[in-house]
């Protein structure tokens, strides 16, 4: 079985967002699937996908503090600047954690571990929307 569908997120505040749930409603094919695979590509280029803890938000805000250091705003040798101070930090750190994760699918469910989620990362102060493309491949 080959199903794909855009999932559609909100706007939201710069951080890390838990979107597991959302990611399994918007594909209802997912429970038929016995075993395969879900491919989530993000479709922008300044915030990202990855998989981590699911349970302590402490974590989602520890991550989003420690990249906000790693890669402050304020770099005076970018020059990439015509869409705000936040702009290429939001796109080197979104090239570092990668805009797409490949996930196993066993018995209808995803194969995550006790405490793994999706998240996706908003490296923007005011980024907008957001699109995935998700593309279940597998066997019912």
């Amino acid at each position: 079985m080959w199903h794909q569908h855009e999932i559609r997120l909100p706007t939201l505040p710069r951080g890390f967002h838990l979107i597991t749930e959302g990611v399994v409603e918007a594909v209802p094919e997912l429970t038929r699937c016995r075993v395969g695979l879900l491919h989530l590509q993000l479709q922008h280029t300044s915030a990202s996908l990855t998989l981590n803890e699911n349970a302590d938000p402490d974590v989602r805000h520890d991550m989003d503090a420690f990249l906000r250091r790693l890669v402050p705003g304020d770099l005076p040798y970018f020059r990439h600047t015509l869409e705000g101070p936040d702009d290429m930090p939001a796109h080197v750190i979104a090239s570092l954690l990668g805009t797409q994760l490949t996930l196993a699918v066993r018995d209808g469910r995803l194969a995550l571990g006790t405490w793994q989620g999706i998240w996706i990362g908003e490296h923007r102060d005011h980024g907008g929307p957001r699109r995935l493309i998700a593309t279940l491949n597998g066997k019912a």
